[in-house]
């Protein structure tokens, strides 16, 4: 498994986020592919955090945030207890592809959502921020549940 690090440039704000959030992103799915169906839901660890659990709740997250919260749109929550690895795989896949779409057309990221579930309100600034240190965090999961399985490491 590739070792590299982060992108390194020099671009605005928008563009800095969101190369970084990508590069957590595909790093999070290299750490949960290539595993069975059986490894994928194995508890190692105290908690019910699997790697299966991961990639539904990432799914999850992507479009509450990006969809539901700062677009208005509806969605329809995974199940986070069943299904292939690679089903939840593309779903995920799916839901980075959304967020996507509503990323390329929002530049803004001054732009407030249009609803935010509780809490105060937050802007596409703040959601970008939350959903990098989302993905970074469960990436760095990912990597030790993966360890404990077959002992792959690297980004």
């Amino acid at each position: 498994m590739s070792d590299a690090g982060p992108p390194h440039f020099v671009a605005g704000e928008f563009e800095t986020l969101r190369a970084l959030y990508d590069f957590q992103r595909d790093s999070f799915v290299r750490k949960a592919s290539g595993v069975s169906d059986e490894a994928a839901a194995l508890q190692l660890l105290p908690s019910d955090t699997t790697l299966l659990w991961l990639v539904n709740h990432l799914a999850f997250v992507e479009e509450y945030w990006f969809l539901h919260c700062f677009a208005g749109q509806e969605f329809v929550a995974p199940d986070y207890d069943c299904g292939p690895i690679g089903v939840s795989l593309e779903r995920y896949a799916l839901a980075r592809q959304r967020a996507d779409a509503v990323l390329d057309v929002a530049t803004d990221l001054d732009a407030e959502c249009v609803q935010v579930g509780r809490g105060d309100m937050v802007n596409l600034r703040w959601v970008l921020g939350h959903m990098l240190e989302e993905v970074a965090r469960h990436a760095g999961h990912a990597d030790i549940i993966r360890e404990l399985l077959d002992g792959e490491t690297g980004r």
